[in-house]
């Protein structure tokens, strides 16, 4: 009786466990990448309003919606697209918002920089205006007094009067791959991440601009297919690394003399300009300068009309100078102080400096790291910041005064946290996610008091649960080798079993700086709910380099990029490996760009760890990227022979022993196809079994059209094959 008793108890368990596991849907990749249902929402375009009671926000690229801070109710629509092919790609208010500036029908050119067609919306009149009619523009901007916009065509400055109507050039040498006047150059919009390279002066009265002479800066030659017969030949100027770089000088267009002044920024031309701005002091520039290795950082403050500089600052690391921002010398409005970041304590941290560049304080100092600087607040000298304080994992935001007192935190919830504040600082939007919830978007006011959910993306949370996507489960590694404890999230299926043995894949990014296991929303999380859903441990993994965890961390990369990831993703493997429940026989990895030259490294030199690799745009040689940014890392390949070539992908070939295969798009700009093309090359001549996809005039994100459910349905063939 009892016997029979447990049989039907044990039927009956199995044949609910059966059923729940019917319940949860079958996650697809048309689901993902066509439905897309699985992507999270966020609030887009927002612009605070002059009076700090209001912000705006872009929807849908075709309406700009006012809205109230105090209540979160809509106020009206400021601007509705006049039909479905109007799709605004950005725009901006004039200084007394009684005018839109709308960029629409952007034609992309590189990751960040676009021509449009701009239009200038009067919100009294309800008139729209098209900004020129003598073709596309880039980077238009209104003047202070809104009476004027400057922009970029052809590599030279326009100044476009709204009143006369009249359109004025004032640089007349822009040549394409030659001269660029008041943009930036390919290196440069990529890695010092700004493409608008001339700013009005505070009165209006001047135009400051960067001129990029790129003459001498080899070409590289980008085949273009276009689905037609003969294809084109697109040649670009893009200086590798230990190559001639853009010659860039600094000059000073005055409105009403029409003369233009250059300005002093030292006798060497192999150097990096890596922001100018405007002083809140009439007539003084701020330039920021850095040295070819960028280990030197010096500030000078500039007179606009004399030309003259001066090095107010100067600062160098044994390794490199972390990587200046936009908000980068912030001023007070007494133009007497100013903000910068400094690792020098060896931790990221604010500091406060006079304009004769004498230190007033260290505004942040801990054990952590500050990671984003949001604002100054100068009536209450109270500056808003994101930082590591409570973990690396996490992002936290903090107020503190100038002087460093009265710190205070903002945030209120575990996990990745950025805020955007209301002009006067009276209200703040909280941008949240952690590692299990998708974008949650708040409004507060300045006290923290919730005022109303932007964005709790609810529609995805129920996807969540009705596909049953399981939490990432954090886990701490140390290594043989690193002697650091490496962190790691760890995606197990549904009833898991740990006496049963499941396949590997590890997912990672590995560049500088960068967080793949971060307590964040994680990176392709849905596509990896499915291949949990069919029986993968699917681990987000960090290694030495990544950020977060102060210099010394991040640094010990320098001059062997490869080297020491590969190392630690090897020791991480290898002990998940040791783990009763994963497959020792059955481990993966992938990555993208870094991640992929990253996973092609492991699979190469760790033969007897990894059994399957999947590398999408990989770096195969750091002498084949950029500049700026293999430089900053590297250094010169002159100086460094061995760090470049003993880590290189190419080096290793003969060590292959499981299945690669390698995807790149061939009209990628950033990281050429002629990396994964040299790759093959060297694979063949080891004579060695690999797989390739390449993807037609496709870029670095490898997008449009089916192209993302082409390219994943290929990459999870690939590891149901072979892993």
């Amino acid at each position: 009786m009892k016997k029979t008793g447990l049989i039907i108890l044990l039927l009956l368990f199995c044949t609910f466990t059966l059923r729940a596991q019917e319940a949860v849907k079958k996650i697809t990749l048309d689901a993902i990448h066509k439905q897309k249902i699985f992507r999270s929402h966020s609030v887009r375009g927002l612009r605070s309003m002059k009076d700090g009671e209001h912000f705006t926000t872009l929807q849908e690229q075709q309406k700009i919606t006012k809205y109230n801070y105090k209540t979160g109710d809509v106020i009206e629509i400021l601007f509705n697209a006049p039909n479905s092919d109007f799709r605004i790609k950005d725009y901006t208010f004039s200084s007394d918002e009684s005018k839109i500036l709308l960029a629409v029908n952007a034609e992309r050119i590189y990751r960040r920089s676009y021509k449009a067609d701009f239009y200038i919306y009067d919100l009294q009149s309800k008139s729209l205006d098209k900004l020129s009619e003598n073709g596309k523009q880039m980077f238009a901007a209104f003047s202070p007094n809104a009476f004027k916009i400057a922009f970029v065509r052809d590599n030279n400055i326009f100044i476009s009067d709204l009143k006369t109507k009249e359109e004025k050039q004032i640089t007349f040498d822009g040549k394409f791959n030659h001269i660029i006047n008041g943009g930036t150059d390919w290196v440069y919009e990529e890695e010092f991440a700004f493409t608008k390279a001339f700013f009005w002066s505070p009165n209006g009265n001047k135009i400051a601009y960067y001129k990029f002479n790129e003459t001498a800066v080899p070409v590289f030659n980008m085949t273009r297919y276009n689905n037609d017969i003969y294809p084109e030949n697109y040649a670009f100027k893009y200086p590798k690394a230990g190559e001639k770089n853009s010659i860039v000088s600094v000059h000073v267009y005055d409105l009403k003399t029409a003369k233009t002044q250059t300005i002093d920024v030292g006798s060497e031309t192999d150097q990096y300009i890596a922001r100018v701005k405007w002083t809140t002091i009439k007539n003084k520039l701020a330039i920021i300068r850095e040295n070819r290795l960028q280990n030197h950082i010096e500030i000078l403050i500039s007179d606009a009309e004399k030309g003259n500089s001066k090095v107010i600052y100067s600062e160098k690391n044994k390794y490199y100078i972390k990587r200046i921002e936009d908000w980068y010398m912030t001023t007070t409005n007494d133009g007497k102080y100013f903000i910068i970041n400094s690792e020098k304590s060896g931790r990221n941290h604010l500091y406060l400096y006079d304009l004769q560049g004498n230190l007033v304080n260290q505004i942040t100092q801990g054990n952590w790291e500050v990671t984003g600087f949001i604002g100054l607040d100068n009536k209450t000298k109270t500056v808003y910041y994101q930082s590591t304080e409570e973990s690396p994992l996490n992002r936290a935001v903090y107020s503190i005064k100038l002087d460093g007192s009265k710190k205070k935190k903002i945030s209120t919830r575990q996990g990745t946290n950025s805020a955007k504040f209301s002009n006067g600082f009276k209200y703040y939007i909280n941008y949240y996610n952690d590692v299990n919830t998708p974008n949650y978007i708040t409004l507060h006011n300045k006290k923290g008091k919730l005022i109303r959910v932007l964005e709790d993306n609810k529609a995805l949370k129920d996807k969540m649960l009705e596909y049953g996507f399981v939490k990432a489960e954090a886990m701490v590694i140390n290594t043989p080798s690193s002697k650091w404890d490496l962190n790691t999230y760890i995606l197990k299926p549904v009833n898991f079993n740990p006496e049963k043995k499941y396949p590997l894949l590890i997912f990672q990014y590995s560049g500088p700086g960068s967080q793949t296991a971060a307590n964040s929303w994680l990176r392709n999380m849905a596509w990896h709910q499915m291949l949990v859903q069919k029986g993968y441990i699917v681990a987000y993994v960090d290694v030495r380099g990544s950020g977060g965890r102060g210099e010394k961390f991040r640094k010990m990369t320098y001059g062997q990029l490869g080297k020491y990831e590969t190392i630690d993703h090897t020791e991480v493997a290898r002990y998940l490996s040791s783990l009763r429940y994963i497959d020792e026989n059955r481990t993966g990895i992938w990555g993208w760009s870094y991640g992929g030259f990253m996973s092609a490294s492991c699979l190469l030199r760790s033969a007897d760890v990894f059994e399957m690799a999947v590398a999408v745009a990989p770096v195969t040689s750091y002498r084949f990227y950029d500049s700026i940014y293999t430089e900053l890392y590297m250094g010169l390949p002159k100086d460094n022979t061995e760090g470049y070539d003993n880590n290189a992908l190419l080096t290793h070939v003969d060590k292959l022993k499981g299945k690669l295969l390698l995807v790149h798009g061939t009209g990628d700009d950033n990281v050429h196809v002629q990396n994964t093309i040299e790759l093959a090359r060297k694979l063949t001549e080891a004579n060695k079994s690999f797989d390739m996809h390449l993807y037609t005039d496709k870029d670095h994100s490898i997008r449009g059209s089916n192209t993302r459910l082409h390219l994943f349905t290929m990459i999870t063939n690939y590891i149901i094959e072979n892993l």
